[in-house]
């Protein structure tokens, strides 16, 4: 038996630590040696200062499928964004919103995080709340009627969860998840 009691080694994630600094250069704008130091620091206070649950990955990077969702992201972002500034412009209309419950098939924290983030990101939509338990998010529609109704709106959350589970999740997840399993 030792005299001194075990120290907690304190593991540092570097991939996380080189994420934050490459987010931390971007907000700056300038890719300096002072922006990488401070960056870096920033990295690794956030990861060994800010103790988090871990989030357990039980699947795989499938590097067509991440493209294709972020591709499809990026086309959803601009069609969202010309939209919605359609709509400010338009005289006169008043936009129907709403409220929308949508119910995920997959039970991971990580999936209805990424989903729900996505979802959030695109102008027109608003993710209000989420429950991790039963794997529910509600979101707010700035405007049903230009959504294709409120079963359109439901449709592209679950279309969205759907590319994010065959971009990350296992054989698996996506059987559990009603999905076909596919390369």
């Amino acid at each position: 038996m030792s005299l001194h009691p075990r120290r907690a080694r304190t593991r540092i994630a570097w991939g996380t630590v080189v994420w934050l600094t490459v987010v931390w250069v971007l907000l700056w704008g300038d890719l300096t040696i002072g922006n990488v130091l401070a960056g870096v620091l920033i990295g690794l206070a956030v990861t060994t200062g800010l103790r988090m649950t871990p989030i357990a990955f039980h699947g795989h990077v499938r590097p067509l499928r991440v493209v294709a969702l972020f591709a499809r992201f990026a086309v959803d972002l601009v069609r969202a964004s010309f939209e919605v500034s359609l709509l400010a412009l338009r005289p006169r209309h008043t936009p129907r919103g709403a409220v929308i419950g949508v119910q995920l098939r997959s039970h991971s924290d990580l999936y209805l995080t990424m989903t729900a983030e996505l979802c959030s990101l695109v102008p027109g939509s608003l993710v209000v709340e989420a429950h991790r338990l039963t794997g529910m998010l509600y979101l707010h529609v700035l405007d049903v009627e230009q959504s294709g109704g409120i079963e359109a709106a439901r449709r592209s959350v679950l279309d969205q969860e759907a590319r994010v589970l065959r971009a990350f999740a296992s054989d698996a997840e996506l059987a559990a998840a009603g999905l076909e399993v596919r390369a």
